[in-house]
């Protein structure tokens, strides 16, 4: 690359403000925007006030910008086809088409094609909205908890419910019914077989027939310690993951994402962009628990930390079908994020608190907004997931300790964190 890119960038939480960070480091960036950004983001480039849902104004902005490449960060406008619209116009982007998004748009379609390319997953069932009662038996009929129920469609990471028994199966029917959030995901609805194991994450990039894993990590979707309470969209991560060994990566890499890459290709669906691979390391060996067809968020704040490549270099390439030509580097550090939320959720919460501290953070750890705006020129807080505080150690250990010392100096009334992000891999070293 000889030449300096301008970027558009779309989203707004802490994932975005991640790759605006990597991105800013490349001697390759031009101009970045990041539509709608954060006060993170802000830093960085310049914060647009876009509708990513607005297609014709998204591409009338990179037009008018002369946008090189259109890097799309959250899932909903990958699903719904921002990278065709793009492209129609002549705009290159860096995210799959609505059709290769599927695989996280409908988990019923990600099932269905992992068992037509034998890529390992749960065993499933798949009812639509009108045979909830049907379900029901089907799971009475087979007796056995825990069992797992998944809203086929997007639901921000809560569409998804491990029921332990019969009464708790009624309770989350109901919900996956009535809730206004989640009963257009559940139009359909899998009930899956529970996957005894530990689960772990792996991040691919991929140009559509060239694919290299960058790195892995394990979140922590629970709200509660010890992995208790409901899920929510990520309450913190680490990485590398330790039970991803050498061997059961390479297991992956051959049973699962060259079939998936492959697979895609075969289906007339190349997949360009990132893919998440959502794992289960169960004793049969690894299994996909999901596919997400973006960055994870945390799991993104940990890994590109960690990526010694020029991140705007990477996309370049796979936007060309270069990736055959680059090589993936990683420093070898330890990382650990730990998410600061407002209290209440993933259920109701306030908004627009002071927010303090984060000016106190300083070389040994980085902080990664989320949920935040300027108001007045306070910063405060403007969501469930607030902040983010990401450090590095020779050690998984030292990457823990060192962001939970920094997360002390941060405070806002309700503030909410784990105090157990990364002891599951600290138990298996």
């Amino acid at each position: 690359m000889d030449t300096s890119y301008n970027i558009l960038l779309i989203g707004s939480g802490g994932r975005e403000h991640a790759i605006a960070w990597k991105l800013n480091q490349s001697e390759y960036l031009g101009n970045l925007y990041t539509a709608p950004g954060n006060p993170g983001t802000d830093e960085f480039g310049i914060n647009v006030n876009l509708d990513p849902s607005d297609f014709e104004q998204v591409a009338r902005f990179a037009a008018e910008q002369n946008i090189d490449v259109v890097v799309i960060g959250p899932e909903a406008p990958l699903v719904n086809g921002l990278t065709n619209y793009l492209e129609s116009k002549n705009i290159a982007v860096f995210g799959p088409r609505k059709s290769a998004a599927m695989l996280e748009g409908s988990k019923e379609f990600a099932k269905e094609f992992m068992v037509k390319y034998n890529i390992p997953t749960a065993d499933y069932a798949v009812f639509s909205s009108d045979e909830f009662d049907d379900a029901l038996t089907f799971i009475q009929t087979k007796e056995k908890y825990p069992i797992v129920l998944k809203a086929d469609g997007l639901a921000g990471g809560k569409g998804v419910f491990i029921c332990n028994s019969e009464a708790e199966v009624v309770k989350r029917l109901e919900e996956l019914k009535t809730s206004a959030s989640l009963s257009k995901a559940a139009d359909r609805l899998l009930v899956e077989e529970f996957m005894e194991g530990e689960e772990a994450s792996v991040f691919v990039i991929s140009d559509g027939h060239t694919s290299h894993i960058i790195h892995n990590a394990q979140d922590h979707k629970r709200i509660g310690e010890g992995d208790t309470g409901l899920n929510t969209g990520g309450m913190g991560a680490y990485s590398p993951a330790p039970v991803l060994t050498e061997d059961i990566l390479e297991q992956v890499k051959k049973q699962i994402i060259e079939p998936t890459i492959t697979g895609m290709q075969l289906e007339e669906s190349d997949y360009q962009g990132i893919l998440y691979v959502g794992l289960m390391i169960t004793d049969q060996g690894p299994k996909v628990v999901e596919y997400n067809c973006r960055f994870g968020d945390p799991e993104c704040q940990v890994i590109l930390p960690s990526l010694e490549n020029d991140l705007l270099d990477l996309i370049v390439a796979a936007t060309e079908q270069r990736l055959d030509e680059v090589k993936i580097q990683l420093d070898n550090k330890h990382r650990c994020c730990v998410v600061l939320v407002s209290g209440g959720y993933p259920g109701s919460y306030e908004k627009e608190i002071l927010i303090t501290g984060v000016d106190s953070i300083k070389e040994d750890a980085i902080v990664f907004h989320a949920g935040t705006k300027l108001m007045n020129g306070d910063l405060v807080t403007n969501g469930g997931r607030v902040l983010n505080v990401v450090a590095s150690g020779k050690t998984l250990k030292e990457a823990i300790d060192t962001a939970y010392k920094n997360v002390e100096k941060i405070h806002f009334d309700n503030c909410y964190y784990r105090k157990d992000i990364g002891h599951k891999g600290l138990d298996r070293i």
